[in-house]
């Protein structure tokens, strides 16, 4: 991960940017630039991926156009939809005069917008955010990638002047109010255009879901390129590895592209961790360099307001789900030199959750899906950057591949309904056996219906932080102080705690996250008082 920020137009104090910049050191520990332009600041904060020696360092300038960009840039799609690897884009560039400094996938970012403006946002196979500033014309253009798997944030200072930039830590104090980009836009001017909307389908796919021309075909082959793309790096693997059907399968397929060991990480809390056992089935399985680490309460405790100030989010199942996550990345990067982390994110939002086992309608489903996937950059997506990204190391997700996701949804919704006994049938089915008839993983491990990764971490985890957070509040104090808030209102114990905490380096910020992550509860058993699957009547032998 890397960090951006500018200010535009009516600009901050250079000692101000500064300042507000350090925030985000973590996320870009081996190098920071800050250049002063007339009428803008841009800064950059280097964890160096692709092309690791110094001459890949940002901010990149093609004449008057200056770029900072925190992304990884696969390749460009053609006319027909096909991504060119960046590698080969770069050396067309080559061949009509453009000159390259260093190996830096996003150097090929200016040149490419020189030759096709804005319209260079929706042709790329990439997840980044981005800023483009023209000190001729004093035009800045932002944009994100469609999923908002890499952030950005903005918002106005008091003299009206534009700021981005990757975290809302960095404009707490010079923002009123301090938005997400919108994933899938970009700015220009003043103005933001969408270019791309995941959600939107324009042909159902209704084929059979077996065969070369498959549904379960086309899930197989989508999801193995977006694996390989995500496996080219300069900087060292490795992979998180909870034990359910995502993330093993992530480590499951990548192993068999590099054809090597590669390395494993699993969290679980020191007595009742339900999915360690399963992660080192799967370790054992694929012939991983796998590595367990054991968590207690304290730990969790101790942690709490670091995630939340990491996070910038009040949600209770974002911040639940984080605090594994936060302290295995912590782990990682203190104890080995891995810098790239593949996960399994987004996995649930395309093919359901336990509560979409409940949908009334296949319609239902779908408009559920898209709801999800377009608020992934407040939810998972969010959790998944900012714990790997606090701890110095860079998050590769697979099912978030542009290609990927707009496949799936496509896919026929009736199809993608539980109607088979196994959520998230048509990922299982498609994994089953490769072309040679060879096991991605063993049948019991592939069916197996998992846990949520806060309570696969271990139920007492969960347990711990609500009874910590009973014991802040009286009955009576929690009534009075909960009040206090209007968007998003607390409504359990829990919830007030985080709120508190969040406004504590967050004050007034809160519309940043749109509300709880909740199942939808007006569908038939899903209007319940707490996010997690532990509380639906189907969670059944889930995390067993």
């Amino acid at each position: 991960m890397c960090c951006v920020m500018g200010s535009f137009g009516s600009v901050i104090p250079m000692d101000e940017f500064r300042k507000a910049f350090a925030k985000t050191q973590t996320r870009g520990p081996d190098a920071e630039k800050i250049i002063e332009l007339d009428g803008a600041i841009l800064g950059f904060q280097r964890l160096a991926i692709m092309g690791l020696d110094s001459s890949g360092m940002q901010p990149f300038n093609v004449g008057e156009l200056n770029l900072v960009c925190n992304g990884e840039i696969y390749g460009v799609y053609d006319d027909d939809k096909k991504s060119c690897g960046w590698r080969t884009v770069r050396e067309q560039l080559k061949r009509k005069g453009f000159n390259f400094k260093s190996d830096s996938d996003c150097e090929i970012l200016l040149p490419l917008y020189k030759e096709m403006g804005t319209d260079l946002f929706k042709a790329l196979d990439a997840e980044y955010a981005l800023i483009i500033y023209d000190s001729g014309s004093k035009s800045v253009v932002a944009a994100r990638d469609p999923i908002g798997i890499r952030p950005l944030y903005y918002g106005y200072n008091k003299d009206g002047g534009i700021l981005f930039a990757s975290e809302p830590k960095n404009l707490v104090g010079l923002a009123k109010e301090i938005l997400p980009f919108p994933p899938g836009h970009y700015y220009k001017d003043g103005k933001f255009v969408c270019y791309r909307d995941m959600t939107k389908v324009e042909a159902v796919a209704t084929v059979s879901l077996d065969g070369d021309d498959g549904i379960c075909r086309h899930i197989h082959d989508k999801l193995v390129e977006g694996i390989k793309k995500r496996l080219d790096a300069d900087a060292p693997l490795g992979f998180l590895l909870s034990g359910g059907l995502d993330s093993s399968l992530v480590c499951a397929v990548s192993s068999r592209i590099l054809n090597k060991p590669i390395k494993t990480f699993a969290i679980g809390m020191k007595d009742d961790a339900i999915d360690l056992k399963y992660a080192k089935q799967v370790a054992n399985f694929i012939k991983s360099d796998h590595q367990e680490i054991i968590i207690t309460k304290e730990e969790v405790l101790d942690a709490l307001d670091q995630v939340i100030l990491a996070l910038g989010t009040f949600d209770i199942t974002t911040i639940r789900a984080s605090m594994g996550m936060y302290l295995i990345c912590k782990a990682i990067s203190e104890k080995t030199n891995i810098r790239v982390l593949l996960t399994g994110e987004i996995s649930d939002e395309l093919f359901g959750y336990k509560y979409t086992d409940f949908a009334p309608s296949a319609d239902e489903f779908q408009k559920e899906a898209a709801k999800r996937v377009r608020e992934l950059h407040m939810y998972d997506v969010l959790r998944a950057d900012r714990c790997i990204s606090a701890n110095s190391l860079e998050a590769r997700v697979p099912f978030g591949d542009l290609d990927f996701v707009e496949y799936v949804m496509s896919i026929a919704p009736e199809l993608k309904l539980n109607k088979y006994g196994k959520g998230k049938y048509l990922l299982r089915h498609a994994f089953e056996k490769d072309a040679d008839g060879k096991e991605y993983l063993p049948r019991d491990l592939l069916m197996r219906e998992k846990a949520a990764f806060s309570d696969a971490v271990g139920h007492s985890l969960v347990d711990d932080l609500k009874e910590f957070a009973e014991s802040q509040y009286t009955d009576s104090e929690f009534e009075e102080r909960r009040k206090k808030y209007s968007h998003a209102q607390p409504f359990t114990k829990e919830s007030l705690l985080y709120r508190e905490i969040f406004e504590k380096h967050y004050p007034g910020q809160s519309q940043m996250i749109k509300d709880f992550w909740m199942p939808n509860k007006e569908w038939p058993n899903c209007n319940v008082n707490d996010p997690s699957a532990r509380v639906l009547k189907n969670y059944g032998d889930s995390g067993k």
